[in-house]
Formats: structure tokens, sequence, C-alpha cells
């Protein structure tokens, strides 16, 4: 029996390739040392529910199999959004849940995300598993396991908070991933009329890859939005916690613009509240955020980073360029793209034109996310060499919180390691293409100075 390897133990999550470094019987023991942490803490039981991923039932039942010879009982939801699974922790009383998830990754990845005490592993606590499983310090024990269902108490807690000023028409593009059941029959229950996209549930993602941060991924919803008489288009990804925003005119509205939307509604009941944006959001969130009265804090990309600072914070609100929003006002504050879309869709319903508002959010130049490939280990290396030898003589601030943000008088340049994949990932902004170019070409100079060689055709 050999030990799970160290590389599927990422930052926010475990997550590796399907039989090859994330094996079923690597899931049971990393269950069975969930379930023993989790008896260190006087928890007692655990969700498991799982996206549609083709691995997804096995790993769930060798998740269970481990929890469950640990001492702490299992409630199984079966096939849900990751939100459902979260959802469910509190729900059903028991405060910790793991998602079997594959996120945005291809098809032949799967992973887990945890929760144990309302709070989401990440970093060491991650490792620390592995620690156990090495140790062998596990406890045993005969845990009960239980399904249950929560879809339609998810969707009632929803409609129940949500209320539209009219009906709409919507796009709704699911990337056959896991928000295909349940997205049509939350947005119908609403009172939109829906057009549905790829809606089937297919771990082999058989139209496009489900990640709606990639421009090319909105296609579909692009064309739908020409041809229909639809107003607006939603995209999720694979396990439903990420959402893409599409206008009539196909416009993308990328989710740092979609924060300064949600900040400004928050901000109208909570007045002087703190919200929370990653390091790879526009220039625009932070001023939005001050205008309409509220305290912007940037902060480490990561979806389990962020929660955790909005627990320490007690934020009202937070979100990831990627495309992860974090509601605690009326919410849970864990990242969910069907909520998320459904107050948009309360926003956005109070015009007669509900592209308006999205339109005249306030936008600068910007690229999307930029990765360049390397091999594993080798980004982290890089950012640490940048962070100590290369110069940004233009830059009015170097910000090295999550890499290497470089703040300009007229943008903003961006590099740090995904803690996912092994790719540096870059974003840039600029009041113009002068600057931009300007910036982009300084950029590459601090790139080339530490790791010659490098590809920096972006």
């Amino acid at each position: 029996m050999s030990v799970p390897p160290l590389e599927i133990f990422k930052a926010y999550d475990i997550r590796g390739i399907v039989r090859e470094t994330l094996t079923a019987d690597g899931v049971r023991q990393i269950g069975h040392a969930l379930g023993s942490e989790a008896r260190a803490r006087g928890l007692d039981a655990i969700v498991i529910g799982r996206d549609g991923r083709l691995s997804g039932p096995e790993l769930a039942t060798a998740l269970a199999t481990g929890i469950t010879s640990s001492g702490t009982n299992v409630i199984d939801i079966g096939r849900v959004p990751t939100p459902v699974t979260y959802f469910a922790a509190h729900h059903l009383g028991v405060g910790s849940c793991v998602s079997v998830t594959g996120s945005h990754n291809p098809p032949n990845y799967n992973g887990l995300k945890m929760v144990l005490g309302n709070q989401t592993l990440f970093g060491g606590q991650i490792r620390a598993l592995r620690h156990r499983i090495v140790k062998g310090d596990l406890n045993e024990g005969e845990g009960q396991s239980r399904s249950a269902k929560v879809e339609d108490a998810y969707l009632d807690r929803i409609v129940g908070d949500i209320k539209l000023s009219r009906p709409m028409k919507i796009v709704i593009d699911c990337g056959n991933g896991v928000a295909g059941e349940l997205a049509p029959k939350l947005f119908r229950r609403l009172g939109c009329e829906v057009i549905e996209l790829f809606c089937k549930i297919d771990g082999t993602f058989p139209n496009h890859h489900p990640d709606p941060s990639k421009p090319e991924n909105l296609r579909d919803v692009q064309q739908a939005l020409r041809d229909t008489d639809a107003e607006l288009g939603l995209a999720f990804d694979g396990d439903g916690d990420r959402l893409g925003v599409v206008t009539k005119d196909g416009e993308i509205i990328y989710p740092d613009r979609q924060l300064m939307l949600f900040a400004a509604d928050v901000l109208t009941r909570n007045p002087g509240a703190q919200i929370i944006y990653d390091v790879k959001c526009s220039r625009w969130v932070a001023k939005s955020i001050r205008h309409q009265g509220g305290r912007p804090l940037m902060w480490k990309t990561g979806h389990a980073l962020i929660k955790a600072k909005l627990r320490e914070t007690g934020a009202e609100l937070a979100g990831e360029m990627s495309g992860h929003i974090f509601f605690k006002e009326r919410w849970y504050g864990f990242d969910d793209a069907l909520y998320t879309g459904a107050r948009l869709l309360e926003i956005v319903s109070r015009w007669n034109d509900a592209n308006w508002p999205l339109k005249n959010l306030p936008n600068a130049l910007s690229t999307p996310e930029l990765n360049i490939k390397m091999t594993e280990g080798e980004p982290h290396t890089l950012i640490e060499k940048l962070k100590s030898e290369a110069k940004f003589p233009d830059a009015r601030e170097l910000i090295t919180i999550d890499g290497v943000r470089a703040d300009y008088r007229d943008g903003f340049g961006l590099a740090r390691a995904s803690n996912t994949t092994p790719v540096l990932v870059l974003r840039f902004e600029a009041d113009n293409k002068e600057a931009m170019a300007r910036i982009q070409a300084e950029f590459k100079a601090a790139l080339l100075s530490v790791w010659p060689g490098l590809d920096v055709s972006f």
C-alpha cells in the first residue's frame, strides 16, 4: 500500500490524475486521515457530495470507506454541485463536508475540496493529512453511513431569499457539468424563461470545457444570445462554484466587474462594510468599493484562502477574478455560482434593460488570465526570484502577498504561481494600448532577467 504522492496535496484542495496520481486506494487513505482529524477535533460526521465526473462514484465510495474506518459517520448526498455540498454541511448541522470534484480540470482529473468544523482546509492543514498517513496516526472505528437528499432544501433556501423585480429570459450554459440538473430548475423557480445549453451532465465534457474564465468557452452563450431574444447569459464551471456572465451584445462581464455590482448592492444595506478581492482583480474594484463607502481589502488568490480571510475579517462579500464569489450577507460565505447568478438577476431585473447596469460598470483595457506552462515547482521558484531580484522601475507600488503585482499610474501587471497546476499566471490592465504595451514590456524584461529562455510571447 503506497502513500498518496505529495504532488496531489495542493494549496486549496487535493487534486490529481485519476488512477495515476489519484487512486481509489489513495482516496481511501485520505478519507481515513480526514476522519481521524475530524475525531481529533470532536466532530462526528462528514457530508460527501460529488460532481459529474466519471470517476466520481468510485472515489466517493473509497472516501466514505476511509472516513467510516476512523469511526466518523458519513452522510452521502450523491451527485450535486460543490456549493450544495457546502450547503448540506450547514443544513444537516454537521459543519463538515467533502466535495469529490475535479473543478475545471480536464476529464481525467478529480480531487477533494474539504471542510471541517465550518473551516475550509488549505495549505499545511491539507499536507497534514498525508503526514497522518505516513505516521500511521489514524483512528480506528466503525462509523455509520447514510444517504440524504438536500437539493430541494437548497433550492427552497435560495428562492426564499431572492426576489426578481420582473420575469427574465436567460441563456444558461452548464458545459455538461454538475450544475446542469439544478440550475435550470432554480432559475425557472425564480421566474425566468430559460434557454438551456449543455445541461445534460456528462463527465467527458463533449461540447466545451466547463471553465467560464476562458473566453472560448463562452462562445456558445454568445451565439445563443445573438440567435434568441434572451436578455443575458450565465455559464457555470464543472462543479458549479464559478460563474461567467455575458451581456446581450456578447460582452463578457469578468468577475471583478461583477464584484463591483455586488459590492454596490451589499453596501446599500451594510454601510462601511469590508469587501475582499484577490490580486488578479482590476484597480477599479478598490476605487468602486471606496466610492460606495466600503472598505476594500486585497488578498491572495484561492477559494480556501479567501474564505479564511472572510472568516477572519467578518467581511460581507468577497470575490476572485477566477469567478468565485462569496456572499456572507444573506448567505453562508462559501462560493456558489448558482446563488451568485440568482443575486445578479435580482439586481439587474430592477432595470427594464438588464444589460444597462452591467455595461455601465467601470472598465479598463485588460487581458484575461494568461498562462505560461512550466514544470512542477518552477513557477514558485521563478516568483521567488522575481521578488528578490527583478526590477520594475516605472511601478508606483509592488505588492507581494501573492506573486508580484506592480501597480502603475496607468495600469498594473501581475505574475503569480498557480497553486493548482504548474503554470505561471499573468494578468495586465491599462488605461490605453500604449500603457499596456509598456507594462507588458517591463514584465517581459523582468521575467527574462530571472528566467532566461522563458516563453514570454504574450
